[in-house]
């Protein structure tokens, strides 16, 4: 058998980050190609291709400006090319893009691939909830893990002290997983529960933004901190209704409570929802000024979510929620997310 191969599928922000992570480690082991590709949306930065910056300056200036990446990663703007060959797949890009990116990908890959994803996003068809994990999976046919935890990217990249969890159907591969993204200051966790895993990741970005709508409201420490209790007891609840296996540690992981914690103090989306309420603009008129062409997640999850509820007819049961998606998209005033009788919920 020859040696394997580890692509990156997306380059932003964390995709970048992650790269700094791999490309040590796979030049390190032996049974690895020490190349890895990375796919990259082409795109011009002062009338050059972003795809030869990264190659010639090792650098995402975009991104991830002011960080090094490692030389062993190369930057391609073909999606084929950037995964031909390769038995290990990351994928890391917005939620918004997994189902065609897949689409593109569908038969060409190596028959003993594997991927994990990073992906915090939930894609909803129909009022049908789909981890992406599992969308990855079932649509390319192979396996699929995922991995979550509160990981600021640019952290990440500076070799700050950090955890991340890794939720695996399949425990040999997400061992491999850990060899190959842990790192003495990333430390790894993993556990046998997909669904947990990457519904943390997801939700919690409708808790950051309600952190954020907090943030602008009010500078009490007291009522940001009632809102996290509340937004993670909405989480366990979720998961735990409509995913009967997710067990509860999953909540006490790095992709539970660490992760909800980070995001409601130093993610985006708690940055862009205080800005909403303090400029009164929309989430994307802010997303364009703020974000430098980054996301806001936990405003279409927070819509993915409601379409859930709506079609299982659980809105009642979950007003956090709704009342996060009314503020995005129905003009409900703000303040409401400190009003208790509007969003407490106990879990049963």
């Amino acid at each position: 058998m020859g040696q394997q191969k580890v692509a990156i599928i997306g380059s932003g922000n964390w995709g970048s980050a992650i790269a700094t992570l791999l490309g040590p480690n796979v030049r390190k082991n032996d049974a690895f190609d020490p190349e890895i590709r990375m796919w990259v949306f082409e795109e011009e930065i002062d009338g050059k291709k972003l795809t030869e910056i990264i190659n010639e300056k090792h650098e995402n200036v975009k991104y991830l400006p002011g960080v090094k990446l490692p030389d062993n990663v190369k930057a391609v703007p073909e999606l084929k090319d950037a995964v031909k060959g390769a038995t290990w797949l990351v994928f890391v890009l917005p939620g918004q893009f997994v189902v065609k990116t897949c689409d593109q990908l569908a038969g060409s890959l190596e028959p003993n691939a594997k991927a994990v994803s990073l992906v915090k996003g939930l894609d909803v068809e129909n009022g049908h909830l789909h981890l992406m994990s599992r969308l990855i999976a079932e649509k390319l046919k192979i396996d699929c893990c995922a991995m979550m935890g509160a990981n600021i990217a640019n952290e990440v990249a500076r070799e700050a002290f950090c955890e991340s969890t890794i939720g695996y159907e399949n425990k040999e591969n997400a061992e491999t997983w850990k060899s190959l993204l842990q790192t003495s200051q990333f430390r790894i966790s993993i556990v046998p529960d997909i669904a947990g895993v990457e519904l943390c990741g997801a939700l919690k970005n409708i808790v950051g933004v309600a952190a954020g709508l907090v943030d602008g409201l009010t500078d009490c420490q007291n009522t940001k901190a009632a809102v996290m209790r509340i937004g993670l007891v909405s989480i366990m609840k979720f998961a735990e209704s409509f995913y009967q296996r997710v067990e509860d540690r999953t909540f006490f992981q790095s992709c539970g409570m660490a992760d909800l914690v980070a995001t409601c103090y130093g993610g985006r989306n708690r940055k862009v929802a205080e800005a909403f309420v303090k400029t009164g603009k929309s989430f994307d008129e802010l997303e364009k000024e703020m974000l430098n062409g980054q996301k806001v997640q936990g405003v279409p999850a927070a819509k993915s979510v409601y379409d859930v509820l709506k079609r299982k007819d659980r809105l009642k049961d979950f007003p956090f929620f709704v009342t996060v998606y009314r503020i995005c998209f129905e003009g409900l005033d703000p303040k409401e997310i400190i009003n208790p009788q509007a969003i407490e919920v106990e879990l049963k």
